[in-house]
């Protein structure tokens, strides 16, 4: 059996790679076709114009379904692995609605482009890097109870290296985008594809758009440690039946046994 046939480990590396891959072809796209400029442009610049933009919001559509997917799962197991901590499972809770409202800013992120929609194109930005880095947050801090227990010290120290990496990121972007977007560099930068050296805040512009970038990996390292904890978990369901028939009539009793969501594979 090879290893992405364990469990759902599938999950969090169809997650990472079908992300990736929406990032890379719509990039490519966009070089094309000399839409953006080939040295680091913002993540959403490459899916602002059509064609690439409507390749962008399909495949980051898909991506945010996948991620929901993961983040529940993920909730699932930890809940099985902990079923009377009331510490572990508060914070539990609290992880599956910050991840849940990170994959809504995902899809606002990919159907209302920048140039058009910029500030629900932010809000949807805010909730995908900034939820999405207290969910990663949440995640390590539940690594961290749960060691040595449920899973070794490798594990948390990996994941609170990632969730360092993503906050110096995170840190560095929000400063100079703010700075950016301040006035002060002219009032067309929203509007603003392509750059040149030469530009009024293009340092400013350059880190925040690398920051970005840097930002978009962690999340990546971050989903892959899941990989491991998924070969561990499989997901079970069930129907039930409440009649014979679908007519409207006096539901028949039926002997229904009923197993759970999920089971760990031994």
């Amino acid at each position: 059996m090879w290893w992405f046939q364990q469990g759902l480990s599938f999950l969090p590396s169809a997650l990472v790679i079908w992300t990736a891959a929406a990032f890379i072809f719509s990039y490519i796209t966009a070089i094309t076709l000399h839409h953006v400029d080939p040295v680091l442009p913002y993540i959403s610049d490459t899916g602002t114009v059509a064609p690439e933009k409507c390749l962008f919001g399909a495949m980051l559509n898909i991506a945010a379904v996948l991620c929901i997917a993961t983040i529940y799962v993920r909730y699932k197991q930890v809940h099985a692995l902990n079923p009377e901590e009331s510490r572990i499972i508060k914070l539990n809770k609290a992880g599956l609605v910050l991840g849940l409202l990170s994959c809504l800013g995902l899809s606002i992120v990919a159907n209302f482009q920048k140039t058009t929609f910029f500030a629900v194109h932010v809000c949807g930005a805010v909730l995908t890097f900034g939820i999405g880095s207290l969910y990663m947050f949440v995640q390590t801090i539940l690594s961290y109870q749960m060691q040595p227990k449920i899973h070794g010290k490798q594990v948390f120290w990996i994941r609170l290296l990632l969730v360092i990496w993503c906050g110096v990121s995170a840190f560095s972007m929000l400063t100079c985008s703010s700075l950016l977007y301040s006035g002060s560099f002219g009032t067309d930068i929203v509007q603003k594809l392509h750059w040149n050296p030469e530009d009024k805040g293009y340092v400013l512009h350059m880190i925040t758009t690398a920051a970005e970038w840097s930002m978009s990996l962690s999340f990546f390292g971050f989903f892959l440690t899941y990989i491991r904890d998924f070969q561990k978990i499989s997901l079970r369901v069930e129907a039930t039946l409440h009649g014979l028939t679908l007519y409207d009539t006096a539901p028949c009793p039926i002997n229904n046994e009923r197993t759970r969501l999920l089971s760990r594979d031994v």
